[in-house]
């Protein structure tokens, strides 16, 4: 399709957290956001069972109802919500008519003055037995968003760098043990994160199984998880190996299994544009203080939530820079304005009087 169907002043990547309380504060700006879902829509907090850490929800509330809340809120402002997949992002200093050029997968293509990038990052996962269909019930990608749920419970962890330990570390508040399983012998984690672990190791409260993959996850949606299958071999990778008559199997008893392998950002519709991002694919972003913090390399592209922030990744977090965002766009909006109004008083002026 070489022109675009509708014109919004906004357009928003993602119906998770950022992208909706971003269209929460456009909508009541009156800058008509037009919120795209994806391929996920309401993110990685639809896969959560149960969200006990989010303000205002003392007695918690799960992920898909608060999704499903948000974005009630965020019609009731003026926000429209399509679902679609977005391929590629045109900026107006490339597009014909000067305005950013949104083109979805379908063949769909949108025009808009501002556009929000929140997108997010989806949690690498494992693709092995029972994963897919125990996330949610037992198996979760979030430990601080989840551990809580299984006190007293053995948990399982899988990984080795920084997210992991972290992760692992923080387990240890809830669990009655919490296991390790990394697929080598040497950990990619920092060195402070490693002597940390290895303290709690000592202790008693972690478990630390090297050269060891998670194979298979059993459980039911009704009881979680129940026990996993591991494989382990010296050589590391063993899932590898699994023909090795060095490689052993061994069933672990735990009642929760944390996958901690790593995120992957959402940006690929953004790589033929000047938008900046660090070797992982987050975005970068102005940040720092003042106005402008979400503003991207690309003027008018804005970025907000996990599709920008690698280290935080909570539902509060996200919703306060998709407010950020909003804010920006408004101020961005503002100034766009500003600058056609004043463009037309200049051409409309008579010319000055000489006094010759």
């Amino acid at each position: 399709m070489d022109t675009a169907s509708d014109h919004y002043p906004l357009v928003v990547a993602g119906t998770g957290i950022a992208g909706l309380s971003a269209a929460i504060y456009a909508g009541r700006a009156n800058n008509e956001p037009l919120v795209i879902e994806g391929e996920e829509p309401g993110g990685q907090l639809t896969l959560t069972t149960e969200v006990a850490n989010y303000p205002g929800f003392p007695e918690g509330i799960s992920g898909p109802e608060l999704i499903a809340r948000m974005k009630e809120q965020a019609q009731q402002f003026g926000a429209t919500t399509e679902y679609g997949v977005i391929e590629q992002v045109v900026p107006p200093s490339e597009a014909v008519d000067d305005r950013f050029r949104v083109e979805l997968r379908d063949g769909t293509v949108y025009s808009a003055d501002a556009f929000i990038a929140a997108s997010g990052a989806s949690a690498r996962t494992l693709g092995v037995p029972g994963e897919e269909e125990m996330m949610g019930f037992g198996v979760s990608t979030c430990a601080t968003c989840d551990g809580a749920f299984f006190r007293d419970e053995d948990m399982l962890v899988v990984g080795g760098g920084d997210a992991a330990m972290e992760e692992a570390s923080f387990l240890t508040k809830f669990a009655d043990t919490v296991y390790i399983a990394h697929r080598r012998e040497n950990f990619r984690a920092e060195q402070y994160w490693i002597d940390r672990v290895m303290e709690q190791v000592e202790e008693g409260a972690i478990e630390i199984m090297r050269n060891t993959e998670l194979v298979e996850i059993h459980g039911s949606e009704e009881a979680g998880v129940d026990h996993v299958e591991l494989a382990s071999n010296e050589e590391g990778y063993p899932s590898e190996r699994l023909a090795d008559p060095a490689t052993e199997l061994v069933d672990l008893d735990v009642g929760a299994v944390f996958l901690a392998i790593g995120h992957t950002p959402n940006t690929e519709y953004l790589e033929s544009t000047a938008v900046e991002m660090d070797d992982a694919g987050y975005i970068q972003t102005e940040r720092g203080a003042g106005g402008d913090q979400t503003a991207t390399a690309v003027p008018g592209l804005f970025g907000a939530g996990d599709v920008v922030d690698a280290h935080y990744q909570q539902a509060a977090t996200a919703g306060g820079m998709g407010v950020k965002a909003a804010l920006d766009v408004d101020a961005y909006l503002s100034d766009i304005e500003e600058s056609e109004a004043g463009a037309e008083i200049g051409e409309g002026a008579p010319a000055a009087s000489s006094d010759d």
